[in-house]
């Protein structure tokens, strides 16, 4: 058994080497899912599921990833990451490449394995889903979970019906009955109904078990042609319904070992008409038995205690079991190798020709026993012969009652009355009787271990003795005579064979199986007496010929003594051809309809028919050669007629391909328009969600500029709300600094003023006390002078002159010395003025230092002191000096004011500057 570990791969193989899986097991191959993550862990497997040609299935695991596996392919690939567990799939869509799978989130979803995207996602289910059955058609789907089942419409994935019910009243599987249009629903009650797909029209309902065998359906499952429909549930016993008569008709008790049924499925067979026969049950213990129903017997059974199963699932076509097992890996199981000791092929024809002396049976009793099925009584007495027949009478009838009844419900009386009326079987159905008249044994395991051994070596160089231009025609021939020669050793000798099977390997060359059980059991009932004379022609066969054209044509029979014509050369040729190249295609299948359903014999009547039935150009032969040259003309008319009915049915063909091809375009133009209308629906929806989005994405834009806007208008109030309140402080500020330098201004002002009166009062104070020490001085002086004029008038006029210029001297000295001193202190206290206010108009924003200090350099003002007082002015030039002197006093005066008014001018100009950044800023 080989066994393969998906790991974190997304594609690969199945299987590296090719599987043989064993007899016991069947076993192609062991599929596991293990993570090599920091923590590795297995990945369980939970549901799997087949597609309509059961060549390719999926499995989903735990976590949600569905894997394809391609078994005809050898490819596996990871097609969806849906992140939950899966709990229900179907693959047999009618758009192959999608599938439907039910997650733990009550919802369904619709997947492409090829584009790998999301197709649909369907919602309705209030609880988890267990079950999806699709229509046959592929266009409907049903969706069961435990409180209600739901109908989809699988081209526009809409929900069209829902199922309600009471709780009380639980649902155990909704589903479709194949090929048909009839919904069948099963309740937890035992209850069963029958519903019309279109209209939910109940059809019918089938009656209650009896009360003896009752038990609580669980697990259903139905034939392929929707006939039979079996149920099991917690008990070893298993009901089988028929629908068509709506009644019970059979209780299989299963072994002792069996308590419930968990899985029910029946194995599908290629060629059985939808009849299945065998039956597939899973029971509690893990283990499923396959059984035949008619015989009840146990066929064979996969899983054990120790690897038991917890769910499978069978392809259509009967090849593979896929079996979930319950550690979660998967198994895929080969039926042919599971029924390989069933299905053992019959034993070789050698052995019985062998046999034959062993035995000491003449070939008279080989044939009635093989054809007849009766064996020839000696001869008795006339009382005893009545007991015999009236024994044979009854006997015959079971016996013919047996005979006549052929599978898949065919009656061979029957279909002889319809080949009677009509000359032929219905084109459309001549395949199916054929294989039911031939009861054909279907064993895909025998035939192929025949097709294992290869190609034979007596039919490799085939295609240079019979040239066919058709390849696929040479290899199937060559392929189906190789397996007859595997099968018997004499079959690769047989020089006639290729000629006897090529009619139903062109016939028969779709379906290899079928070709080679056909010609097998043509040469088992109607050539078994050929080989007598191997490798000559059967005398026998020709003398049994020659015995009936001599009962019903002696005429022709003489002619052919009279001129050396033996039955080798008037029907042998025939039988070895079995009449394929003197007949046409149509006549050859209706002279076949009536070989099948006759008795083996009819073929010799045919041979013997055909001869009187050209008797009249046989009669006009007088010499062999003659018919030898009949012959070659015969073929040649043969070759023409066969290469004229290829060529019409090359035409035929062409005009069916080219018909085809018309449907085919018509049924693609069909899906195309379906197509386009779902995308249309889809586009549609889409755009109406992208115009949702759209208006929803322009609302939240608008939203979010006004938002902008808002903030931005609240930012600039803020910003404004700011700027104000800056301004308001730096005006605030300003006004407090404009306060401030005024109030500065205000105390400079004092203080100049202050210094300026204290100046002004020291300089009129000094002043006063230079003229009250003139005014004594001159007091004194006119004291003395009054005192020297009362002391000496008497004193010479040149001493009172001379006295007199000296005080004229001493005045004009004291006047200049004052005027001298008075400008230098308006000199100095102006330039102080001018040095004050031009440094207050470079330096503005500081604060000035008093210009004046209370100490001042005594020195730098002139002294009333100072001046010479060693002689006296007189009175007039006195009054020039007081005049000059306040003269200066309102200059000094003119030029403060001057000053202070340059001052105020350069102090506003100042608090201009100083205020006009701020200003500025606000």
């Amino acid at each position: 058994m080989q066994s393969t570990d998906l790991g974190n791969k997304e594609s690969g193989k199945i299987w590296h080497r090719k599987p043989s899986p064993a007899t016991r097991d069947g076993i192609i191959v062991n599929i596991i899912h293990n993570t090599s993550d920091y923590h590795p862990k297995v990945l369980r497997f939970l549901n799997v599921a087949f597609d309509g040609t059961g060549d390719c299935l999926i499995a989903g695991d735990h976590q949600g990833n569905i894997y394809v596996f391609d078994l005809h392919g050898n490819r596996f690939n990871l097609v969806q990451r849906t992140a939950q567990a899966c709990t229900a799939l179907a693959f047999n869509l009618r758009r192959k490449s999608e599938f439907l799978v039910a997650l733990a989130d009550y919802s369904i979803k619709c997947f492409d394995t090829v584009t790998k995207e999301l197709v649909s996602w369907m919602r309705g289910h209030e609880s988890s889903v267990f079950s999806i059955s699709v229509h046959a058609s592929g266009k409907y789907a049903i969706t069961t979970s435990s409180d209600t089942a739901q109908l989809w419409d699988l081209d526009t994935f809409q929900r069209k019906r829902k199922l309600n019910i009471r709780q009380s009243v639980g649902i155990q599987k909704v589903f479709f009955l194949p090929l048909s249009n009839t919904i069948l629903s099963c309740f937890k009650d035992n209850s069963i109904f029958a519903w019309e797909c279109d209209t939910l029209f109940c059809k019918y309902q089938l009656p209650a078990p009896p009360e003896s065998s009752s038990i609580l359906y669980k697990v259903f499952a139905v034939t392929r042609d929707g006939r039979i429909l079996a149920a099991g549930g917690k008990s070893n016993h298993l009901h089988l319904w028929c629908l068509e008569a709506r009644q019970l008709f059979r209780i299989i008790q299963m072994p002792t070992k069996v308590r419930a049924i968990r899985h029910l499925e029946f194995l599908p067979d290629s060629f059985d008409a939808g009849s299945n026969q065998v039956l597939g049950v899973l029971s509690q213990d893990g283990i499923m038995r396959f059984i035949n129903m008619q015989t009840c017997k146990l066929l064979f059974e996969i899983g054990s205690l120790d690897e038991g199963i917890s769910s499978s699932a069978i392809s259509p076509h009967g090849r593979y079991i896929a079996s979930i097992m319950e550690n979660g890996s998967l198994n895929i199981y080969s039926v042919q190798a599971l029924t390989q000791e069933i299905n053992k092929p019959p034993p070789p024809l050698v052995k019985v020709i062998e046999d034959l002396p062993k035995n000491k049976l003449s070939s008279s009793d080989l044939k009635m026993k093989v054809t007849s099925g009766r064996v020839q009584q000696p001869a008795k007495s006339r009382e005893s012969k009545m007991q015999t027949r009236i024994l044979k009478q009854d006997l015959t009838g079971d016996f013919e009652s047996k005979k006549n009844e052929l599978p898949d419900g065919l009656n061979k009386k029957r279909l002889q009355i319809l080949l009677k009326g009509y000359g032929e079987y219905p084109t459309k159905y001549r395949m199916f009787i054929w294989r039911s008249l031939l009861q054909l044994p279907e064993n895909h395991t025998a035939f192929s271990t025949l097709i294992d051994k290869g190609t034979h070596v007596a039919f490799l160089n085939l295609q240079k003795k019979y040239p066919i231009k058709s390849r696929k025609l040479l290899r199937v021939l060559q392929r189906t005579l190789s397996a007859l020669a595997h099968w018997s050793v004499i079959f690769s000798d047989t020089p006639y064979l290729p000629l006897l099977a090529f009619p139903f390997v062109k016939l028969f060359q779709n379906n290899q199986l079928i070709c080679f059980e056909v010609i097998a059991t043509l040469i088992i009932n109607w050539c078994q007496h050929w080989f007598e004379y191997f490798p000559n022609p059967p005398i026998n066969i020709l003398s049994m010929i020659e015995n009936v054209l001599a009962f019903h044509d002696k005429e022709l029979l003489q002619h052919f003594i009279d001129h050396d014509i033996t039955s080798q050369l008037y029907a042998w040729p025939l039988l070895e051809t079995v009449f394929s190249e003197v007949l046409t295609r149509e006549e050859w299948l209706k002279l076949f309809d009536n070989i099948f359903s006759n008795h083996p014999s009819f073929l010799l009547m045919t041979v013997v028919a055909y001869n009187i039935c050209s008797r009249t150009p046989l009669l006009s032969c007088n010499l062999k050669d003659d018919f030898e040259t009949v012959e070659d003309m015969q073929a040649k008319v043969d070759q023409q007629r066969v290469e004229d009915e290829a060529w019409y049915q090359k035409q035929e063909l062409l005009r069916k391909a080219e018909e085809t091809r018309r449907e085919m375009l018509l049924q693609e133009e069909e899906k195309m328009i379906q197509q386009r209308q779902r995308l249309a629906a889809v586009k549609r929806e889409l755009k109406v969600k992208e115009m949702h989005l759209q208006d929803a994405a322009r609302r939240r834009f608008l939203k979010l500029q006004q938002d902008q806007q808002e903030m931005e208008l609240r930012r600039l109030d803020d910003e404004i709300g700011r700027k104000v309140y800056m301004r308001d402080r730096e005006i605030a500020a300003t006004a407090r600094d404009l306060e401030m330098r005024q109030l500065e201004l205000e105390s400079q002002k004092r203080l100049y003023e202050k210094n300026l009166t204290e100046n002004q009062e020291a300089l009129a104070k000094e002043m006063r006390a230079d003229a009250d020490a003139y005014r004594r001085k001159v007091d004194l002086e006119e004291h003395m002078f009054h005192k020297l004029i009362e002391a000496g008038e008497t004193q010479s006029q040149k001493t009172q002159k001379w006295k007199e210029a000296e005080g004229k001297e001493f005045r004009l000295r004291s006047a200049k010395k004052a005027s001298a001193l008075s400008d230098a202190s308006r000199k100095w206290f102006l330039k102080q003025e001018i040095n004050a206010a031009v440094e207050h108009a470079e330096n503005p924003c500081h604060k000035e230092e008093p210009r004046f200090q209370n100490e001042q350099d005594s020195s730098c003002l002139p002294r009333t002191s100072q001046l010479n007082d060693s002689s006296e002015m007189d009175p007039s030039t006195q009054i020039s000096l007081n005049r000059r002197a306040v003269e200066w006093d309102t200059t000094g005066q003119n030029l403060i004011k001057k000053v202070r008014n340059l001052r105020q001018r350069l102090t506003a100009r100042a608090r201009h500057r100083c205020q006009t950044p701020h200003l500025l800023a606000a």
